[in-house]
């Protein structure tokens, strides 16, 4: 397998645990695997080098150490709000996070262990396959810290759940188990956690074996549905980025650093 192209990458790690299946590793030791400004560029960006590496015929995505991802970090979120060309930045990457994931030609399964949320959870459901362990904790957060649940979530979870339980889920940002998320259609297998990792890499084997033009080309035909919501995902996305101009999300951030309910303004511009 050609990895020349992985020493750009700093919060992504690579390794090949087995013949021609790339396993990529969200790596932020000691905070859950926040996305900061670094990995969520290259969370964006890592699947045209993969989509480019013809050594490569399955991809296994994973969190370091027993985590998916715990979302977008305060630090990043901080200068999303105070910075505008920050913004525009971030929000670029989002948009391309998505669609790259959606337009890469390999197959994907998605380990999904412990906290998955923001751009990490947008990776795993938007993974061909996601496997999910039991106590897997599913949260989409945006509502939570004052923004339009856009990044992933209009794209994809009406699609897999139905409108009605999306809305649930996102407008009162309700958490959810993995024995939930495969029981609404969210994920597409649960298994106990210690056999999360195991399952996942059994089915990327299997992929990887398969024949490459019947599953890359079932893949694109099956990825227009989502294609389909694209300018449903991009007023998400913008509506969520215009938020963070705005006084809720400084106070949900603020709430979220001083762990307290969030106080919201009660007359809302729209």
């Amino acid at each position: 397998m050609d990895m020349s192209w992985k020493d750009a990458y700093q919060r992504l790690r690579f390794a090949e645990p087995e013949e021609g299946v790339l396993e990529v590793l969200l790596s932020s030791p000691g905070r859950l695997n926040a996305a900061d400004a670094q990995m969520h560029r290259e969370l964006a960006y890592v699947w045209r080098d993969i989509d480019a590496d013809e050594s490569i015929s399955a991809v296994l995505v994973r969190g370091e150490g027993g985590a998916f991802s715990a979302g977008g970090d305060f630090e990043l979120i901080e200068e999303m709000i105070s910075d505008y060309d920050a913004l525009v930045r971030v929000w670029k990457e989002a948009r391309d996070l998505v669609y790259n994931v959606i337009n890469c030609s390999k197959p994907t399964v998605a380990a999904l262990e412990g906290p998955a949320v923001g751009a990490g959870l947008a990776v795993a459901l938007l993974c061909d396959i996601t496997v999910a362990g039991k106590s897997a904790r599913i949260l989409d957060g945006h509502t939570r810290l004052g923004v339009a649940a856009g990044d992933h979530s209009a794209i994809v979870w009406p699609l897999l759940v139905g409108l009605n339980k999306a809305k649930y889920y996102l407008l009162l940002n309700e958490p959810m188990s993995g024995e939930e998320a495969e029981r609404l259609g969210l994920v597409s297998l649960c298994v106990e956690d210690p056999e999360v990792y195991g399952r996942a890499l059994e089915i990327a084997r299997r992929l990887a074996k398969g024949s490459p033009t019947a599953l890359r080309w079932s893949k694109y035909a099956l990825n227009n549905w989502l294609r389909l919501a694209g300018p449903t995902f991009d007023t998400s996305l913008a509506l969520e980025f215009l938020g963070f101009m705005g006084p809720d999300a400084k106070e949900g951030l603020a709430s979220l650093k001083d762990k307290r309910k969030p106080n919201f303004q009660k007359k809302a511009p729209l």
